[in-house]
């Protein structure tokens, strides 16, 4: 936080404070005994929510977007902000649109973990997505287990609904997000 306060002083100081776009975040989410866990890699809230605040140039409104944005749109939006070209073959996407209230219509976040066994870490390799509202996630290799959960209603991920008949075609929808984004991402393991 000092650090971040000494940049912001010097960009001021330098006159550049203005014409300066800030992007401050972290590393992914981190268990402190929930689940039971002490560890940042499960797919489950909190390992996989992370802090984004962006600081526009010439910014000085504030305002709370839900839209839901990846690490992998930062190098797009920092492109689009400088006018530059955002190559066609990076995987993110500008967070500009969603920024300026114009809309950003990602229809879900992909994630995928493989690294088991690794080290003391001991997390099944596992991939699922994440909507605004519903979570899918799928433990495979040495297990073939799924879990689904409603993001509303159950925000602590604690009631698995996945096989439950009435919520049949919102796991359906799921599942064919998730087969959608696996082969945008060329996701084949």
């Amino acid at each position: 936080d000092e650090n971040l306060g000494r940049m912001i002083d010097y960009l001021k100081k330098a006159g550049e404070w203005e014409n300066t776009l800030v992007i401050y975040t972290s590393d992914q989410g981190f268990f402190l005994g929930e689940h039971g866990w002490y560890d940042k890699r499960f797919m489950y809230e909190e390992s996989l929510i992370t802090p984004l605040i962006i600081k526009l140039p010439n910014g000085d409104s504030a305002q709370v977007n839900t839209d839901l944005a990846m690490n992998l749109d930062f190098a797009p939006t920092i492109l689009d902000y400088a006018g530059a070209e955002i190559p066609k073959d990076m995987q993110g996407r500008s967070l500009k649109p969603s920024i300026e209230g114009k809309g950003f219509d990602r229809k879900g976040q992909y994630y995928h973990y493989y690294e088991f066994p690794y080290g003391w870490h001991l997390v099944k390799k596992h991939y699922g997505v994440r909507t605004a509202s519903f979570k899918l996630i799928h433990f495979y290799d040495d297990a073939n287990e799924w879990e689904m959960y409603d993001l509303k209603n159950d925000p602590q991920e604690m009631n698995n609904i996945y096989g439950n008949p009435s919520h049949e075609k919102r796991q359906k929808e799921l599942h064919n997000l998730l087969i959608e984004l696996r082969l945008k991402y060329k996701e084949s393991s």
